[in-house]
């Protein structure tokens, strides 16, 4: 088994400064927001993994199956001997990646890149461990900054899955695929995971389902703060909201405050006034027609080389070149 290399570029002294930063930002706007990043502590990572099982969530399940039928198309059409994937939490659906692009004989190197030092650190010795002829270079995080930072490579590919693209508002996912691009060479690639336009029967009650357990993810980001920051958010004085926002075409993801507080922040010296029925956004959740995303990699200077949907076109692959 190869030993795993670890690179560090984002201490946390800067975490820290960046929840402050956004903090901040957020909750002083006329239209309050928190960054969704802030949700994945412990807790919030082990509560995502449960929404991931949840009958009303369908975008995990169905990138897998997309990811277990065209994985050996993926590696084909790419011929990587590098993958490289951002914000790659427990690992779990890049082993499809992994067995494809070794049984295609390309696969030399995997490189991990996370915001979580102790979930890379467990992830990267399992990667090594099942993959012993794989070297595996984790790289701690932000995937909105540090691009630049992840090493080079023969032919890489960068994967970006679970939807998360649809977390960045149109000039953040642009300036994204920009820095994508700026870090690749000619030839590369770039896989993208991102969910369909869709019904939003469908689409509302994967934000919100009945057990609540997508709730208690939302408000976990008040426990964030509340740790962190030393503030004293009423953390069940909070309902969970998700609405589809049918003029952006994204689920909004909102925490109601049920009654008029004054919440102190003593880390930013900070009072926080919400009246009753004053919202929070913490997400939101974009969703693509392929023609729209299509048009976003081209802009970014990419061409989309391959694109595979599920059979009800909720989710979609893309496999993009850099040009």
């Amino acid at each position: 088994m190869t030993v795993p290399t670890l690179e560090v570029h984002l201490s946390p002294d800067e975490a820290g400064a960046a929840l402050r930063r956004d903090a901040r930002a957020g909750l002083s706007a006329d239209e309050k927001w928190l960054a969704p990043k802030w949700f994945y502590d412990a807790r919030g990572s082990e509560l995502f993994e449960e929404i991931t099982e949840l009958p009303e969530y369908y975008p995990t399940r169905t990138e897998r199956a997309l990811l277990h039928e065209h994985a050996a198309d993926i590696a084909s059409a790419s011929g990587a001997d590098t993958l490289v994937e951002l914000g790659s939490g427990s690992s779990e659906k890049t082993r499809l990646l992994l067995d494809a692009l070794r049984a295609a004989g390309t696969l030399r190197r995997y490189v991990p890149q996370d915001v979580s030092k102790s979930a890379l650190e467990a992830a990267s010795k399992e990667v090594a461990a099942e993959y012993p002829d794989v070297q595996v270079h984790g790289v701690v995080g932000d995937f909105t900054t540090r691009l630049h930072q992840l090493p080079g490579g023969d032919h890489r590919m960068v994967a970006f899955l679970g939807g998360t693209l649809g977390n960045l508002i149109p000039s953040e996912r642009a300036e994204f695929l920009r820095g994508v691009r700026d870090v690749l060479t000619v030839g590369e690639h770039l896989l993208l995971g991102v969910g369909l336009v869709t019904s939003p029967s469908v689409l509302v009650p994967a934000y919100d389902d009945a057990a609540g357990v997508t709730g208690e993810f939302n408000r976990n980001v008040l426990r964030v703060l509340n740790r962190e920051l030393g503030a004293d958010f009423d953390v069940e004085a909070f309902e969970h909201v998700a609405v589809w926002n049918a003029r952006d075409e994204w689920i909004e993801m909102r925490l109601r405050a049920t009654k008029k507080m004054v919440v102190h922040v003593p880390e930013l010296a900070l009072d926080v006034h919400l009246d009753a029925g004053e919202e929070i956004r913490t997400e939101i959740s974009a969703k693509f027609r392929l023609n729209g995303i299509a048009s976003e990699l081209s802009d970014a200077a990419f061409a989309l080389a391959e694109c595979w949907t599920d059979p009800d076109e909720r989710f979609g692959l893309l496999l993009a070149e850099a040009v």
